[in-house]
């Protein structure tokens, strides 16, 4: 199985393209933050924040490109995948991503935004 869970904030504007034959991909980055807590020794653990590149296709892509923007907290549940590119000098550089089959947006939505009020959900067909 390979399943991921992620509640965090949007760290910059989403980037939205249209490739073959107008399908929208969209790539954001997600800040997830562990809170720092102190041990029974009296010593400090502080917060740690991790940052993930999420990939949305399709319809979540266009609702990310309408409704997302930095700042706002996701609620992102997907798969891992681990991507290999070459660089334009020929390095070899490898990633990993969270390709999203479900979206949640915890942010309240903006007066403009707001028709009926609520939590709104999307999940992508077949998850790409």
């Amino acid at each position: 199985m390979n399943k991921v869970m992620l509640i965090g904030n949007v760290g910059l504007e989403p980037e939205v393209r249209y490739i073959d034959r107008g399908v929208a991909t969209a790539t954001l980055r997600l800040a997830t933050t562990e809170r720092g807590y102190t041990l029974p020794n009296g010593t400090r653990v502080p917060d740690r924040t991790d940052w993930h590149t999420v990939v949305l296709w399709r319809r979540l892509a266009e609702v990310v490109e309408q409704y997302v923007h930095k700042g706002d907290k996701l609620y992102i549940e997907g798969r891992l995948r681990y991507v290999t590119v070459d660089d334009p000098q020929g390095r070899r550089q490898y990633r990993t991503e969270i390709w999203a089959d479900n979206m949640e947006m915890l942010t309240p939505k903006r007066r403009e935004e707001t028709k009926e009020g609520g939590q709104e959900t999307m999940r992508e067909g077949n998850g790409q």
